[in-house]
């Protein structure tokens, strides 16, 4: 039992922190906190399965056209919704999760709900880690997603992109005074963000089916992560998600499965009660700031 733990609860971390990067990537470059992220990351999944078995695509393809639609349309979402609002922090939470909520239940009106809408794994078999088994796919995530975050660090640190991604995030003023034209940037980072939530549904959403649910589920796990170890922090969102997962994986183990969403809730709670600004957090503490 506890080797199971061990070794599910390192895989549900990565899973958690690579569902949450996208939201964490954009919310520390554009200030925007995401509310259509889950949706952008059920739409992907979906817009797969239809490539594959609508349009006839080989699942190399599909998966390369779903990544990039989604990041398009991430970049639409910005530049049609968000920078009207921008700068209106209930706006922007109002009007991007009332995007999200129209794309996830246009799904459900269309009927895209039932056993058959699967994407399949990259590759069948399973090997033994100790004496536990771990089919394949659950390994293409822990790689690609330890790939993912390396690759995001050295694209934030040594590109000319990157390094602008940066510089809105730590002074909008003075990147703007140095050329940096902080609306382009911050469609840019929705865009980004979205993209990286379709890898995360190409990687993730074999294990299972997709649904309409795993939107609002996927928002709740990246808000948690997030807020645990501090909006705009990605150190912080690979060790709240270590946390979060381990304790995910104890709950499933120790009590019952529907429990799991439980212990996101309680992160946030007790977070927001005891370090409001997380973890990791760069904002202020609750108490400088009243």
């Amino acid at each position: 039992m506890i080797e199971v733990t061990l070794v599910y609860g390192f895989i549900n971390s990565v899973i958690l922190a690579l569902t949450a990067l996208g939201f964490s990537l954009t919310f520390g470059i554009s200030g925007v906190a995401n509310f259509a992220y889950g949706a952008f990351y059920v739409l992907a999944g979906y817009a797969v399965w239809i490539g594959m078995n609508k349009l006839g695509l080989p699942f190399p393809a599909a998966v390369t056209l779903s990544v990039i639609l989604t990041a398009a349309l991430g970049g639409a979402l910005y530049r049609l919704v968000i920078l009207r609002v921008r700068g209106v922090e209930i706006s922007e939470v109002i009007a991007t999760f009332g995007v999200g909520l129209a794309i996830l239940e246009t799904f459900r009106y269309l009927g895209y709900t039932g056993f058959e809408y699967t994407l399949p794994v990259f590759t069948d078999g399973s090997v033994m880690i100790g004496s536990v088994y771990v089919d394949h796919q659950r390994l293409w995530i822990v790689g690609i997603g330890i790939i993912l975050a390396v690759a995001i660090y050295f694209f934030t640190h040594y590109t000319k992109l990157g390094l602008a991604f940066r510089g809105i995030a730590q002074d909008e003023q003075t990147a703007l005074s140095l050329g940096i034209n902080s609306d382009r940037i911050a469609g840019l980072s929705v865009a980004f963000g979205c993209g990286l939530a379709a890898v995360a549904a190409v990687l993730i959403l074999p294990r299972g089916t997709i649904s309409v649910n795993d939107g609002y589920t996927v928002l709740l796990n990246a808000m948690a992560v997030c807020i645990v170890g501090g909006l705009g922090s990605t150190i912080g969102v690979v060790v709240a998600a270590f946390l979060i997962g381990y304790a995910q994986m104890i709950t499933d183990s120790f009590f019952a499965p529907h429990w799991k969403i439980i212990v996101s809730l309680v992160a946030i709670l007790a977070i927001l009660v005891l370090k409001p600004s997380g973890l990791f957090g760069k904002q202020k503490e609750l108490e400088e700031r009243i």
